[in-house]
């Protein structure tokens, strides 16, 4: 049985995810005419706001993994994907994304890769990575993986 707020099939944070990503599919064809520029400051507009929203925990590595990838990777475009911080690259496509555990209210939040993302490595290779906490070595490791897959 479905607990308050669910239905049958997805949880109330599903569908708030859902209606993010319509919100943003209405955004981005609006956004189709603009220059690149234009839709880099509207996209880090977007990011930080939903950075603002977050707890604290969360908001320290979502800012953090916001600062490394514009370092790392400047010509991706920060943007919201399903209602997080996510970075595209010149075709629109999101190559990663920061998934906070708020969002979904689970034990750890993760830094993701999609289809766009060049990290193909023989048979089988990650494509996300929990993450708790962000010190110097973890990330330099996750710069050296952003470096890639935006490339």
């Amino acid at each position: 049985m479905a607990k308050a707020g669910e239905t049958a099939n997805f949880s109330k944070e599903e569908r708030d995810a859902m209606k993010a990503a319509a919100a943003e599919r209405r955004t981005t064809r609006s956004r189709g005419k603009k220059d690149p520029e234009a839709l880099r400051q509207e996209g880090e507009a977007e990011v930080r706001a939903k950075l603002a929203d977050m707890p604290d925990d969360d908001r320290e590595l979502g800012e953090k993994l916001h600062s490394l990838v514009a370092e790392v990777a400047p010509h991706l475009v920060p943007r919201t994907y399903y209602g997080m911080p996510a970075y595209a690259n010149e075709a629109g496509k999101v190559v990663c994304f920061y998934k906070p555990r708020s969002k979904f209210k689970v034990r750890y939040s993760t830094f993701e890769f999609e289809q766009a993302a060049n990290l193909d490595d023989g048979a089988v290779w990650p494509v996300s990575y929990a993450v708790t906490s962000l010190g110097d070595e973890q990330l330099a490791f996750l710069g050296e993986r952003v470096r890639r897959a935006a490339s």
